[in-house]
């Protein structure tokens, strides 16, 4: 009997293996998992598990693992692969062999380069043991020190205020959400930080992070200090590559995969935060994705593939981020984009659509309150996967649905 052994105990990896059962598989599965939790979700370790949900939100519960013979290996962590062989080793000496492998290792919080390391005061956010320590420290009279303006470091902003923390965010590029937002979007995010307290502070170099015995400082380069509480550092996520790495696997920003998720190692895929690939929808463009979304997507996919089925990577990217009452919604990649275009939704809330010289609908952007955008995003995203070329007019004009754009 075949046995598929996952190595990452997240979204993606649960999600794999509940799906190789969906399709039938009938084999052992194995699903590794460094955590003492059962498989749980990432995005509410910002917002709901920190300001109100102490418990994490679980994949699936405890006895669905074992009603789909699904053999999971918590509190424990692979040591190392022998491809050849086609074995595992466990941090607790165990070795599991395998007919398939698929690794769905995620990311880590990227470390405040130069400083010592996480502890005492200075913390990062990645797991439900983070969220946890965190929460106790998110209070009124405290004061939260922040180094990252991305999607992390403003959702915290917003829950810290939330819990009544006073707020300082610092950010080493010109504006927030640099990476991938739209100037205009991100401008909006900013001022309702703002609004509700925080003081955000962008262009600013640090020279480094300091953990005191009572709190914690960020020293500026130009010699003064930012003295708070507790320091977080949000500067994005690095892929956890070291497995793959030791076992002869290709790097590139991640495992490196093909359109089928296949490594470059027989019968062993990756999937999810820790891998990149190649995107046909953007000419071949490699890519690596940290989102919830292409963390279930991939790791359906992947139980595909591992069961020979080779189809192939077809999702357009899609991000969300809440920050109090608003949403921001982005589907596709704007990297390229030749024209914005702007359609009012009403009430404040917007989609920009950004176009390449040919016309082609690359990606959507909105922002507005609730679930203002979601909708349109949704039909923008079935535009950008039909590599549509609309009427630039149409887009702009809120009276045209885009529905009718899309049966066009």
């Amino acid at each position: 009997m075949a046995h598929f052994v996952i190595v990452g105990a997240g979204e993606c990896g649960a999600r794999a293996a509940f799906a190789l059962r969906e399709k039938g598989f009938d084999g052992d599965i194995t699903l590794i998992g460094a955590e003492a939790l059962h498989p749980y979700e990432r995005p509410p370790l910002s917002k709901e598990t920190l300001a109100e949900q102490p418990e994490p939100k679980f994949v699936a519960s405890a006895e669905r693992y074992g009603e789909q013979r699904i053999a999971l290996r918590l509190g424990t962590h692979a040591a190392g692969i022998d491809p050849a062989a086609k074995l595992v080793r466990l941090s607790d000496g165990q070795v599991l062999g395998y007919d398939k492998l698929l690794l769905a290792t995620g990311a880590s919080a990227r470390p405040f380069p130069g400083s010592a390391g996480v502890g005492g005061n200075i913390r990062v956010l990645r797991t439900h043991a983070d969220a946890s320590a965190l929460r106790s420290a998110l209070r009124p009279g405290r004061h939260i020190a922040i180094i990252g303006g991305g999607f992390i470091g403003l959702e915290l902003a917003a829950t810290a205020r939330k819990l009544g923390a006073d707020v300082t965010l610092v950010e080493g590029l010109p504006r927030i959400l640099k990476r991938g937002v739209p100037e205009e979007i991100a401008a909006i995010v900013a001022q309702r930080h703002r609004d509700e307290g925080v003081d955000i502070r962008c262009n600013v170099r640090i020279a480094g992070i300091e953990d005191r015995a009572e709190g914690a400082a960020i020293h500026l380069s130009g010699g003064e200090a930012i003295s708070a509480d507790l320091v977080l550092v949000g500067i994005g996520a690095l892929p956890n590559v070291a497995l793959a790495e030791e076992a002869g696997l290709a790097i590139d920003n991640g495992v490196a995969v093909n359109e089928h998720l296949e490594a470059s190692v027989a019968d062993i895929l990756a999937a999810g935060d820790c891998c990149s690939f190649p995107l046909a929808l953007y000419g071949g463009r490699r890519v690596r994705l940290e989102s919830w979304r292409n963390a279930q997507e991939q790791g359906t996919l992947a139980a595909a593939n591992l069961l020979g089925e080779r189809a192939s990577i077809s999702a357009v990217p899609w991000f969300w981020s809440d920050q109090y009452d608003l949403t921001l919604q982005i589907a596709g990649l704007a990297d390229g984009a030749a024209t914005t275009l702007k359609r009012d939704l009403g009430d404040g809330a917007f989609i920009l659509f950004h176009l390449d010289e040919a016309g082609r609908l690359l990606a959507a952007s909105g922002i507005g309150r609730g679930n203002a955008v979601a909708r349109d995003i949704r039909l923008a995203e079935m535009l950008i996967a039909a590599r549509a070329h609309p009427d630039p007019q149409a887009l702009a004009a809120s009276h045209v649905k885009l529905k009718s754009l899309l049966a066009a």
